[in-house]
């Protein structure tokens, strides 16, 4: 035998740490409050903006649009062949998401090594935060986004608690299906990987399975990936339209809303989280969610992004520190620690900004903190005024007429209400509703035109214009469309496949 070696075998490689057991019953309880209180107000206002714009690109089924993937618009149109086109019908995928979001906080949390009571305080935690309400009550790319987010992360947390690198499998599935969703899941994917290398542990970067991940999740994105190269990348341009237009604002108010957005009575719960995870011995495998986070942080920051785009991973931290915070609470036997309390507080405020629980009328109270509140109100009133300008057309000259919207969110809200009222299919050049026009050259006659804001460059090949009415929600809701123009014009100066060019824009 050669000097230095050993017959011996290696010691086995440690057991991962084991998990408590689940609070299946109480955590359900919890996803089965949340579900219905989304069912109970998922009636009162009406569509947002969004939902009125994925209704009508769920009939244009594709694998792309200008502005996101096709899956929520797939699975807007498959809410309606399955409930209904009423509010409540397309919000039910919705209010699952929502319950999901719940279920996922409690099982990441228990990732963390927290038992029965803080896996039920981070699913309370998950429950009761304005985040995790608003995007459970509209259906849009951001319900989708945060149930993929969360489950990526917890998937990874998997991976990293056992060090089986056939977790990377099921992260690479779940970043495959959020891309057909949303994009924007590319900035979580990239933190993680930065920050595996960076801190560690490395040796899960070094495993086959990661390129069998990496494999699926390219798989399963490459439809939509395709249809943005064969098309110009147009979500890049998008993307620069927000930043654009959003972006200063968006860089100031990021720290704030991300604590409103969640609620400031949790930033205790996430500080905590933060801090077990750089310190904890039990949970060292999982330090570089925190700086991940920070990661992500910048890499939203510097593009302009929106404040919401970042939270998944806060919810992470909030789930990491409720297991310390359980433990505080009941080492102070002496002193009664306000939980609950807590909880009802931050419920309260939660649902108040998130949900449409207030007057219609009062809404404006808390448009400054969700204005996605008011874009659910006032939509039928836009119809109305559209009708007004239709009916000032001369019944022969109306074959020959256009109905025309500025932006995706007045042509959806058209062709939700106006058949009702007598109006044609409505045209837009706004997003991908440019791919669904323009109207035909024969339509030589009148044009209705419904827009927001000051007359541009856009709008010049409409001639002889004159203001009918303005937009009135009848609710003094303070929100995109109130007092929107509504104009009937003469015609056009060239043919609409001319001009076409020229209208399409997208922010």
């Amino acid at each position: 035998m050669e000097k230095g070696t050993s017959t011996e075998p290696l010691p086995p490689a440690p057991a991962p740490p084991a998990l408590p057991p689940l609070a299946k019953r109480p955590i359900v309880l919890i996803m089965v409050a949340v579900f219905a209180l989304q069912a109970a107000v998922s009636a009162r206002y009406g569509f947002h903006r969004d939902e009125l714009y994925f209704v009508v690109a769920g009939r244009h089924l594709a694998w792309g649009y200008v502005d996101q993937p096709p899956l929520t618009p797939l699975l807007a149109r498959a809410s309606g062949e399955l409930f209904g086109d009423d509010p409540q019908d397309l919000r039910i995928f919705a209010a699952l998401a929502c319950a999901g979001t719940v279920l996922l906080v409690a099982l990441i949390a228990r990732e963390f090594g927290s038992g029965r009571a803080g896996q039920l305080l981070a699913a309370a935690c998950a429950a009761t935060s304005g985040i995790v309400l608003g995007i459970g009550h509209l259906w849009s790319t951001a319900t989708l986004d945060i149930v993929a987010w969360l489950l990526i992360a917890w998937f990874v947390l998997r991976l990293l608690r056992t060090g089986d690198g056939r977790w990377w499998l099921a992260v690479g599935t779940a970043v495959g299906f959020a891309m057909l969703n949303k994009y924007l899941v590319g900035y979580l994917v990239v933190a993680l990987l930065v920050s595996l290398f960076a801190v560690g542990p490395r040796e899960v970067l070094r495993s086959r399975w990661l390129v069998g991940g990496a494999a699926i999740a390219i798989g399963l994105s490459a439809p939509g990936l395709w249809w943005q190269a064969t098309h110009g990348w147009p979500q890049f341009t998008v993307a620069g339209g927000i930043s654009t237009d959003d972006g200063i604002k968006n860089r100031i108010m990021f720290v704030p809303l991300q604590i409103a957005y969640l609620s400031p009575l949790f930033v205790p719960i996430w500080v905590a989280g933060a801090r077990r995870l750089l310190r904890a011995p039990q949970i060292r495998w999982a330090h570089s969610i925190v700086p991940g986070y920070a990661i992500l942080c910048v890499l939203v920051i510097a593009s302009g992004g929106k404040s919401y785009y970042a939270l998944p991973l806060l919810l992470v931290l909030v789930a990491a520190g409720c297991e310390p915070t359980v433990r505080w609470a009941a080492s102070r036997p002496g002193r009664r620690v306000p939980v609950g309390s807590m909880l009802l507080v931050a419920t309260v405020t939660s649902a108040v900004i998130s949900l449409p629980l207030l007057p219609a009328g009062r809404v404006n109270a808390v448009i400054g903190i969700n204005p996605e509140q008011g874009e659910q109100i006032g939509w039928p009133e836009l119809a109305d005024a559209a009708a007004v300008a239709w009916g000032r057309i001369p019944p022969d000259q109306r074959g020959r007429a256009v109905l025309f919207a500025g932006n995706y969110g007045e042509a959806g809200a058209l062709d939700r209400y106006g058949p009702a009222r007598g109006l044609p299919r409505p045209y837009s050049g706004h997003m991908s509703f440019a791919d669904w026009g323009p109207p035909p050259d024969r339509a030589d006659g009148p044009v209705v035109v419904v827009r927001e804001g000051e007359v541009t460059a856009r709008f010049r090949d409409f001639v002889d214009c004159r203001l009918v009415t303005r937009v009135d929600n009848g609710k003094g809701v303070d929100n995109e469309e109130q007092h929107a123009v509504v104009e009937l014009c003469a015609g056009t100066t060239k043919p609409w496949s001319r001009i076409w060019p020229d209208l399409r824009h997208f922010y």
